[in-house]
């Protein structure tokens, strides 16, 4: 059975109409008017989180100051050294940003003012990730328009803009379409952008109109707008991925891929005749070689039989993908546009197989992208896209490697596990904890902390839907959400971790040579991507440096430092990678006619008896047996996840200690310079959300069943614990509670003991 499309989009077209509007459409409520605050009157131990609207007065979470005066100040982002750099520089730059805002249109200054809430919380990138054409695939002007204000609200206060404008859930071509033939207005065009060269001229049309209309404020098109950052060719689609299938490809689609695929061998093997002599059999149903046409096997049989037909196809669909990606950049540079692209974002049906390919056709581009999502067994009537009563779930953590089926094995496989491909800046644009989750507010930290150690350059946040710190309930909830306590809430600290790198980078640990004749052999990779690796399959590791063919790496290497992946020739010398740190290799030499592995031992770094992994910097430690993260650097330290259980935390700076089942207590230092010398430190603290009057009852030990999915406003459990600093001078470093959006309430001690009141999440200390 195919696994069911990734659920992160399904929904994505009903968040964009029913979602709380940013531009401030939906009026606010009695409490968020008065800004009341205090414990819930429906659950003990429980407080209400519900800010005043923001004056934007000074305020220590404030971090508008990590960004430029503009977007584009110094120059365009660029690309160098395989990262975004700033090009009138040279200085690099990370993206902590998010998807979004949605229904942007209406409001200019509800729209800066939303701009502004982003900036505050640290966010430099917004995705704008929406059509630009009607329900007949023609351009929509008003689409443009509205790209065209978020360009220019986000660009005044430094954040630039990603463009994704082609997602083929967003299309349901009509029976009758005039340049799509054989729909019937209820199927997704999957694939036929790749292949159909119709289709590829109007979509064309979509890029030369929202690059080159004027704007009504300014006159400047996009193409000449420096804080258009980049733009992605399409969202979600691949002839890699089970939608590439005959079951959804019309008819008069398949003809012209598979005429394509029969000159293609024709080309190769001098004439089909011969092709099917080197394949010795596997006739497909539909094969009609007099007409020149040769059809595709399910891909399932491609990666697992791996035929001498199977080579061909990958083969011939590969080249084909990679053709449209090449295409379409030399188009949009034809036009006039400078800033970065990059084709696409996908998984595939094989991590182990096809994965690497998919990567390889993504070379084409400047960097290379990814989607991942923290799924949550998430179950019911339209759980793919909402949130429901009846729905069952279960809670997850990422800390402990749960499984997302909990009755299974530990599974270590993550979004923010992140390998660098030939050279290139990577980003993740989408990416989150689903709801609902108890863990989800382990997102924040667990991104921010192994992105900056697997030197990711930019995470994008999933879904920014509303500037409102809301619910936002009917009937049904969406899965996303990113304005909650939990998530957005902690941004000030994990932005500020991300974006200053006040948790380094770690060690290059392995580099994988994947030779593209064997990856086209359907050869593999021993570094799968997305790829499922649970604790009954860890014997397929190898224990020390050398991996042999059919070998996994051991996937925790991403929580002990960074992994390069290139993409070689038949022959091709070894080289050093991206950074500093290259690792031991095997041998001196490329290896003719297979990939080349280079790694690092990682008993220092990776326990599985005891069930901890540290970072080759030494200052992340993953406890994943009872789920909790230690942060020991220099202006960062804290500590995520099972505190009760933990116990007292000694780290350099301070001591932690909290009876809360599930929290997160950081300390960041705002001026840059050590915690044992700062003079301005933001401590944040966060527990778990959950709706006002959210209820479950339990189906089994691990599955809850959704009895009523809550309303506004949020809930935070209340925060305990203390936090002591170990500086002779804590004594003088006065301790000033904050509220909600980050202003003074009142005096909280001294950093030589800071008792955590149970309804403040962040607290000033200074001088």
């Amino acid at each position: 059975m195919q696994p069911r499309y990734r659920s992160s989009l399904f929904g994505l077209a009903c968040l964009l109409v029913f979602a709380a509007s940013a531009d401030g459409a939906v009026p606010l409520s009695d409490r968020e008017k008065s800004g009341t605050v205090g414990r819930s009157t429906e659950s003990i131990g429980w407080f209400a989180f519900d800010p005043k609207p923001d004056p934007f007065e000074e305020s220590p979470i404030d971090l508008r100051f990590l960004n430029e005066k503009f977007a584009g100040e110094h120059g365009r982002v660029a690309v160098k050294d395989g990262h975004f750099v700033h090009s009138a520089n040279g200085r690099p730059v990370r993206f902590w940003a998010v998807n979004g805002p949605s229904r942007e249109g209406g409001d200019p200054a509800a729209l800066r003012q939303t701009a502004r809430l982003l900036a505050k919380y640290g966010v430099n990138l917004v995705r704008r990730h929406g059509a630009v054409f009607d329900k007949d695939g023609e351009t929509n002007p008003n689409a443009t328009k509205r790209a065209i204000a978020i360009v220019e609200a986000m660009k005044s206060e430094g954040i630039y803009t990603h463009l994704s404008i082609y997602f083929p859930l967003w299309f349901t071509p009509r029976a009758d379409h005039p340049w799509l033939a054989g729909y019937d207005g209820k199927t997704h065009p999957f694939a036929a952008l790749l292949f159909n060269p119709k289709f590829q001229e109007k979509y064309r049309e979509w890029w030369k109109a929202i690059l080159t209309t004027p704007s009504e404020t300014t006159g400047q098109p996009l193409i000449e707008e420096p804080a258009l950052f980049g733009v992605e060719i399409q969202n979600e689609d691949s002839f890699f991925f089970w939608t590439f299938d005959a079951k959804n490809i019309p008819d008069a689609q398949l003809r012209i891929l598979e005429k394509m695929f029969g000159d293609w061998l024709v080309k190769k093997h001098g004439s089909l005749d011969a092709a099917f002599a080197t394949w010795k059999g596997q006739p497909v149903k539909r094969d009609v070689p007099a007409e020149g046409r040769v059809a595709f096997r399910p891909l399932w049989n491609i990666f697992n039989e791996r035929s001498a037909r199977d080579q061909d196809t990958a083969a011939f669909l590969f080249e084909v993908q990679t053709k449209f990606y090449q295409d379409t950049v030399a188009f949009l540079r034809k036009l006039g546009f400078k800033g970065l692209i990059t084709p696409s974002n996908w998984s595939t049906a094989s991590p182990e197989v096809f994965g690497p390919l998919e990567k390889l056709s993504y070379t084409t581009g400047d960097f290379i992208d990814r989607h991942g999502y923290f799924e949550c067994n998430h179950k019911g009537d339209n759980a793919a896209w909402s949130i429901r009563n009846g729905h069952t779930y279960s809670d997850r953590s990422a800390l402990r490697f749960d499984a997302s089926d909990p009755t299974k094995p530990r599974q270590f496989v993550h979004p923010v596990m992140d390998p660098h491909y030939d050279r290139k800046p990577s980003m993740i644009s989408e990416t989150t904890f689903c709801r609902p989750n108890r863990f989800r507010s382990e997102a924040p930290l667990y991104f921010a902390a192994y992105g900056a150690l697997q030197d990711s350059d930019g995470i994008v946040h999933f879904a920014f839907d509303s500037s409102r710190w809301a619910v936002k309930p009917g009937f049904w909830m969406q899965q996303w959400t990113l304005m909650t306590p939990a998530m957005m809430g902690q941004f000030p600290a994990t932005a500020l971790i991300y974006r200053r790198g006040l948790i380094a980078a770690g060690q290059v640990l392995a580099e994988v040579k994947l030779n593209k004749t064997d990856l086209l052999r359907l050869k593999g990779t021993p570094l799968p991507q997305d790829a499922a690796l649970d604790e009954l399959r860890l014997k397929d590791v190898p224990q020390g440096t050398e991996v042999k063919p059919g070998q996994r790496i051991d996937p925790l290497i991403h929580y002990a430092g960074r992994v390069d992946v290139s993409f070689v020739e038949d022959s091709a010398p070894a080289s050093d990678g991206r950074g500093t740190g290259s690792p031991r290799p095997l041998d001196g030499r490329g290896v003719k006619g297979e990939g080349a592995t280079k790694a690092t031992d990682l008993a220092p770094f990776v326990n599985h008896a005891q069930k901890t992994v540290t970072s080759s910097t030494g200052e992340l430690k993953l406890d994943y047996g009872q789920g909790v993260l230690t942060l020991n650097a220099a202006r960062a330290q804290g500590v995520s996840g099972a505190l009760k259980l933990a116990g007292l935390t000694d780290l350099k700076d301070l001591s932690v200690a909290s009876d809360l089942e599930l929290g997160h207590i950081i300390a960041v230092a705002l001026d840059d310079l050590p915690l044992a010398t700062s003079t301005r430190i933001l401590l944040q603290v966060m527990s778990e959300e959950q709706e006002t009057g959210h209820r479950t009852e339990p189906v089994s030990p691990t599955v809850k069943r959704i009895v009523n999915i809550g309303t506004d406003p949020w809930q935070v459990k209340e925060l305990k614990g203390a936090v002591r600093f170990k500086r002779a001078d804590a004594a003088q470093l006065k301790a000033t509670a904050l509220d909600f959006n980050g202003y003074p309430t009142g005096p909280a001690g001294t950093a030589q003991e800071i008792k955590l009141q149970p309804t403040t999440m962040y607290y000033l200390l200074a001088r």
